[in-house]
């Protein structure tokens, strides 16, 4: 069983993973590469004077590999629905179990609609500040629960605010993920 089961492998899901796996919960990704930064090249991302967006995606698929998340690179989730302890994850090649759930599935919601997430008149999936949605343990980030004004930056964020609120939830405290060097002052 996974500790966290991320639905989309575009830049909102692969920052929430990044988190995640970094800080030591077991993260599984379905990445099926269906991505608007295949169309995208980066001038304002702060940080990145410019960089082609499949460049971006190869490097952050990297960085989410090193931290030792399970990406599932190309198998499609067919259904996600609550289970004893958590989810139930349904791809063509088996079910997964996890007990949260991210969903960064772009502008389709419906399988977070079929879960019980509840959505704003616009049809985006209904967030708090955290991104977590009206179902425990379920949360949603990028285009899923944006309409408008989205991008890279915006849906990295709305990754990493989901990761941090279920790493929050799992040390009990607020959890905040700053690295320093040894040598820091």
């Amino acid at each position: 069983m996974s500790d966290v089961a991320v639905i989309g492998g575009g830049p909102a899901g692969l920052s929430g993973a990044l988190f995640t796996a970094k800080n030591g919960l077991d993260t599984v990704v379905f990445d099926t590469d269906d991505t608007a930064m295949h169309a995208a090249h980066l001038f304002n991302y702060l940080g990145i004077k410019s960089i082609d967006g499949e460049e971006f995606m190869e490097i952050a698929r990297e960085q989410v590999d090193e931290q030792g998340a399970d990406r599932k690179q190309g198998e499609e989730v067919t259904n996600v629905e609550t289970s004893d302890d958590g989810f139930t994850v349904t791809t063509a090649d088996g079910e997964y179990d996890a007990t949260y759930v991210l969903f960064t599935t772009g502008r389709s919601r419906e399988m977070a609609e079929d879960l019980g997430c509840e959505l704003n008149d616009d049809g985006t999936v209904k967030t708090d500040s955290d991104n977590e949605t009206t179902v425990e343990n379920a949360y949603a980030a990028g285009w899923c629960s944006r309409a408008d004004k989205i991008q890279a930056a915006i849906s990295v964020g709305g990754g990493a605010a989901a990761g941090l609120d279920i790493l929050s939830t799992e040390k009990g405290r607020a959890f905040h993920d700053f690295d320093t060097p040894d040598d820091a002052e």
